[in-house]
């Protein structure tokens, strides 16, 4: 029987994709239809009657303007979703979803992915204190409803349902899935040991207990956040989430749990929570988000399509170096127990 708190999260979900899925699927909402490129009505200009929002007489020529807009944004939308394809079909088909057939080789890739998992929540973060207010003195956003859905992310990405009565992040889900299923934390605990004592990022992935891959991964990610832009850092946080995994590396996971007597439970959990809500809530969300911030400024949807490209391919090399790490390692992992733990 399900607990009262798994029920209300559940009721809480089920709410939240229904508002997601109303604003994400929505053409013009109003709270948009103001955005910082001026290039649509203002909300002045919006009147509600009858349960529907109409806009006042004789705006005509700004309405078919507003229209004129949108179809550009999403021709631009269009634009980057067709240039991203074959990045995208090359990650779905790498060659490394072949190589990830026993437990101790799920556990190298964990070693390297983690890191990705962490820096996932780093974009997030910069999203949040840009358009949200988290300073102190509070005023408030200039875009409720963006600074609404990007809290709404963060809220189920840092304390989501566990699984087991209690709360955790998506983050600590899937180091709670290392820690079950055998696999080395040394790597990312070091990182963050380092980060709390107040070393620089760049300087924390430098420690030689951080795989090379990983660090190259993570590096370009704080480019992107480095740069300050917030349209490409939109960007990231749109095209580089978990949705990337493909369909079979689930069923893998469900075969490999069933082959270590239930090691991987915690892994298949954070599948399903994380990479389910990126596909189903999160991922049509910061769709919309990245809209408005670009408007129709060409100039910020060629900045927001080169983030998108520079992510994937920094995916693939994540992907590639982790491929290259099983194959060089082969020879030790094939002398091992497949479902002993790893040493820490």
């Amino acid at each position: 029987m399900r607990s009262w708190r798994q029920m209300r999260w559940d009721e809480r979900g089920r709410r939240t994709a229904a508002r997601s899925r109303k604003w994400a699927e929505s053409s013009r909402p109003p709270e948009f239809l103001a955005n910082t490129h001026g290039n649509q009505l203002s909300r002045t200009q919006i009147v509600k009657s009858g349960g529907y929002f109409s806009v006042k007489p004789g705006l005509a020529r700004s309405q078919s303007k507003t229209h004129e807009a949108e179809k550009r944004t999403l021709n631009q939308l269009q634009k980057i979703e067709q240039r991203l394809a074959p990045l995208k079909n090359a990650l779905l088909n790498h060659r490394i979803y072949g190589e990830i057939d026993r437990v101790d080789v799920l556990r190298l890739f964990m070693e390297h992915h983690v890191f990705a998992v962490w820096d996932f929540m780093s974009l997030l973060k910069v999203l949040q204190r840009r358009i949200c207010c988290v300073e102190v003195p509070w005023v408030p956003p200039a875009d409720p409803q963006a600074c609404h859905f990007i809290n709404e992310i963060v809220l189920a990405e840092e304390s989501d349902d566990d699984g087991r009565g209690g709360i955790a992040s998506h983050f600590e889900l899937y180091h709670r899935s290392m820690k079950q299923c055998g696999a080395s934390t040394t790597g990312i605990d070091g990182l963050l040991c380092d980060l709390r004592r107040g070393i620089p990022v760049l300087t924390a992935l430098a420690s030689p207990t951080v795989p090379v891959a990983a660090r190259h991964f993570v590096q370009e990610t704080f480019k992107i956040i480095g740069s300050g832009d917030l349209c490409a850092i939109a960007s990231a946080f749109t095209y580089g989430r978990e949705d990337l995994l493909p369909d079979v590396f689930q069923r893998v996971v469900d075969k490999l749990n069933m082959e270590a007597g239930g090691q991987l439970e915690y892994f298949q959990y954070y599948l399903q929570r994380h990479i389910g809500l990126d596909g189903d809530e999160h991922g049509p969300i910061a769709t919309r988000l990245l809209q408005s911030l670009c408007g129709a400024d060409d100039a910020l949807w060629e900045k927001a399509e080169q983030a998108a490209v520079d992510c994937l391919l920094a995916r693939q090399e994540l992907w590639t170096g982790i491929y290259d790490a099983i194959s060089s390692k082969g020879a030790s992992l094939g002398n091992l127990d497949p479902a002993a733990p790893a040493p820490q």
